[in-house]
Order: C-alpha cells, then structure tokens, then sequence
C-alpha cells in the first residue's frame, strides 16, 4: 500500500485513513478543515488501496452495485496497516476512519484490535451485509466513534442500499449501549456530496 503522511509527526495523536484514487486530490480540502476545526495537532497518515471492494470489505459479498463483488481481503488489509504502525509505537492515540467503504473498514477494524481509542466513520457503507449482525456479537474496543449519513442516503431504489439510515441509526444504539462516547450526524445531501468535508468533521470530533 502507498502511504502518504501529512501533520506534524511527533504529534500524540495520530490518524488512519484508508483511501482509494478518488479521494487523493480531496486530501489538501480535508486537511485544511481539520486544522481549522481540530482541538489538538495531529499526524495523518493515508493508506492508499487499488481495489477498494476487495481489500476494505471483511468478508465476501456478493455485488451491490454494478458487477463488482466484495473480496472480503480486509484482514489482510489491517494486518499490513498494524505492522506499519507497530513501528510507531503503543504510545500514541491512534484513530481510524474514512469514508464509504472505508468508513466501514474503520469500524470493522475497531472490533478486531484494541490498537485503535477512536473512530471517525464518515457515511459508512453500514448497509454491509451482515454488519449489523457482526456488530450484535462483538463489542469494540474504541473508546470513542463518530458516526454520520446524508439524509439523502437511503432514498435509492437499491434495496440493500436503502437499509442504510435504520442501520446507522442500530449501529448508534449498538455503540451507546455498549457505553461507547458516540454521536451521529446528519449532513444535508446524498453519499457524495462534500465527503472530504464529512470525513474532516469526523476527525476533527475525534480530537477535540
């Protein structure tokens, strides 16, 4: 995986992102925003995936969209990014999050290791299948998580598409059960409008 490092370094805190090719020239918008917003400095690192489907998705599924079916490799995926960080360090405040499929990532990733304090799960593809259920049966290890939807999301006429507003709002109550510091927000418009904005404001939230 490509790595790209933004922030200061030496900052406690450092923050995950999982990317794909169409988020690399939202980065500098995202930044900027987390500067603006964040109540600590920070050290972002960006981990850029060439098959989003397949290496951000815990396990197979079969295609939601287009013909493209889910790979289920991200395992795989975490045990790359961990041996990474494992040269950083346990003393650091790690955060994980992204956007869309990475934003489920994040959340996945946060029930599979104790490495990551925070979440920030901007528009996740929590209509996953089965991610609800996989959600029911394990506790995460995230101390705190930042949940968000457009309140456009679920008008599709995509039925698995479409579950997504009840599951964000399950997943919520999932995470406030469990005791968790969560919130969930809704911003204006669909899946794509203003992502760089929504996944800063995650990040941002996460370390104020």
């Amino acid at each position: 995986m490509e790595r790209y490092e933004f922030g200061n370094p030496n900052s406690t805190n450092v923050l995950i992102q999982m990317i794909g090719d169409h988020e690399l020239s939202g980065l500098e918008k995202e930044l900027a925003h987390i500067r603006k917003n964040a109540g600590e400095d920070f050290f972002l690192i960006a981990f850029k995936v060439d098959d989003w489907n397949k290496e951000l998705s815990p396990w197979k599924a079969p295609a939601v969209f287009g013909d493209e079916a889910f790979g289920g490799f991200a395992g795989e995926t975490l045990v790359k990014v961990l041996e990474q960080l494992n040269e950083i360090g346990r003393q650091k405040k790690y955060c994980i999050g992204g956007y869309s499929l990475a934003g489920l990532f994040a959340l996945w990733a946060a029930h599979e290791t104790d490495l990551f304090t925070a979440v920030a799960a901007a528009s996740p593809s929590i209509w996953f299948p089965g991610f609800i259920d996989h959600m029911k049966s394990r506790s995460i290890h995230a101390d705190k998580v930042y949940l968000s939807l457009g309140n456009r999301e679920a008008k599709t006429r995509n039925p698995v598409m479409a579950t997504v507003a009840d599951c964000i709002e399950m997943s919520f109550d999932l995470l406030k059960q469990q005791g968790v510091d969560c919130t969930l927000k809704w911003n204006e418009g669909n899946h794509f409008k203003d992502a760089e904005i929504r996944t800063a404001k995650a990040f941002a939230w996460t370390l104020d």
